[in-house]
């Protein structure tokens, strides 16, 4: 074995001519770039994921137990129930109504969350995202609204509008909408969807628009400890219930986006690692190439005694050395590339260029979480698919003749 690699070594520092040399080369580039891309591809996808669990879902629901027609009574009971379930936090009550933004003539339609702000604040992280205004200070009929929604209305923060909220208590369907005068006291600035349709009001401001009771809510909203776990956790702790709800998870309403990333991660994997395979194959036509050039170093060696299997590790060594060079010059480039990608994405997109992350996803930036167990799968499969392509040069040159060779020579 160490004479095989002694025996690599000295072929790799020969110096090689032609076509063979370009081959060497861009087989080695080729899987230096397919490395550094799939580190910084996964990279990005990590990110993604970890900004989907902590960011996206500290603000949505991760169980919700919805009424289906009159309001949940004794809110505080079933709460108290609720806390006490295996993989359950925290629990509170909230009011959810889909209504209306009026400002000065113009609509907007808005998810309209009646909460109480003690009990919210353990089962979401919404307050960070409040700028200008102290989420715990939220009063009566004092709205926190989507930064997107008071843009579109051209509402500032002081300004009185309108909430237009259904009159679900009237037996007409064409019932005139209920009214209800609030003040905007804060912004919500996450980026995303939630920008776009989340208001805040105070519990008792929708109750008594709604005429409910102090103890009347349409919601039970929890928060659970794994969230990849919330719908069987939902479907537990709500056989405690004595009502009749609707069991929703954060799968239903935001499922398909972590699905999404996950057909993301896959489909990137597979692409890069065919990339790095179509790299790492082109070391056959490298090393046949040669193999062919060195038959009389190889010749030689044989007749000095070296056996088939020193002949076939010492072109081994060479192939696998090729990409293991390319691997290491990548994944050190890929993890520079990971560490400093939302820097260099902030300075490119602060230069006048539309943020093309701005209002459509969750965040308004590029994520990156560098994981060091993806690093290792990628320099392992990368060497496991260099090892392939070197067999079949490495048997060519353990059959060569040297009397042919020699003799022709």
């Amino acid at each position: 074995m160490m004479l095989s690699l002694l025996l690599s070594k000295r072929f790799s520092q020969s110096r090689q001519k032609g076509f063979a040399s370009i081959l060497n080369k861009a087989s080695t580039i080729g899987v230096l770039l397919g490395v550094s891309v799939l580190i910084v591809a996964l990279s990005v996808i990590n990110g993604f994921e970890e900004q989907l669990e902590n960011r996206l879902l500290s603000v949505v629901s991760h169980v919700t137990y919805d009424a289906p027609y009159e309001p949940i009574n004794d809110w505080q009971t079933k709460v108290t129930i609720l806390e006490q379930q295996k993989g359950v936090v925290a629990a509170a009550p909230e009011i959810n109504l889909t209504g209306m933004v009026q400002f000065k003539g113009k609509l907007k339609a808005a998810q309209i969350k009646g909460i109480d702000v003690k009990a919210h604040q353990f089962v979401s992280s919404v307050g960070e995202f409040v700028e200008e205004f102290d989420f715990s200070n939220l009063q009566q009929n004092q709205v926190v609204l989507g930064s997107q929604i008071a843009n579109s209305l051209n509402l500032n923060l002081g300004d009185t509008f309108t909430l237009l909220i259904a009159n679900k208590n009237s037996k007409s369907p064409l019932a005139a909408p209920k009214r209800l005068k609030v003040t905007l006291v804060g912004l919500i600035k996450m980026g995303g969807p939630i920008d776009q349709s989340m208001a805040l009001i105070s519990l008792g401001s929708l109750q008594s628009v709604l005429e409910f009771k102090s103890d009347q809510v349409t919601s039970l909203r929890v928060k659970v400890a794994d969230v990849f776990e919330a719908h069987n956790i939902a479907m537990s702790a709500g056989r405690s219930l004595p009502d009749l709800v609707y069991v929703n998870s954060w799968f239903r309403t935001q499922g398909s986006l972590y699905q999404d990333i996950q057909m993301v991660r896959t489909i990137v994997f597979l692409v890069v690692i065919l990339i790095i395979a179509v790299a790492s194959f082109n070391i056959v036509s490298s090393m046949v190439m040669e193999v062919k050039d060195k038959q009389s170093n190889i010749a030689i060696l044989k007749t000095m005694g070296a056996k088939d299997r020193t002949i076939f590790a010492t072109f081994a060594f060479k192939g696998v050395g090729n990409a293991l060079i390319g691997s290491l010059i990548g994944s050190t480039l890929g993890v520079i590339l990971s560490l400093y990608l939302p820097d260099i994405f902030v300075w490119f997109y602060d230069e006048g260029t539309t943020n093309p992350l701005s209002g459509v996803y969750f965040v308004e930036f590029l994520p990156s979480k560098l994981l060091w167990s993806d690093i290792a799968i990628t320099l392992s499969v990368t060497v496991v698919l260099a090892l392939l392509a070197s067999i079949y040069p490495a048997w060519q040159a353990t059959k060569t003749d040297p009397a042919k060779v020699l003799g022709n020579g």
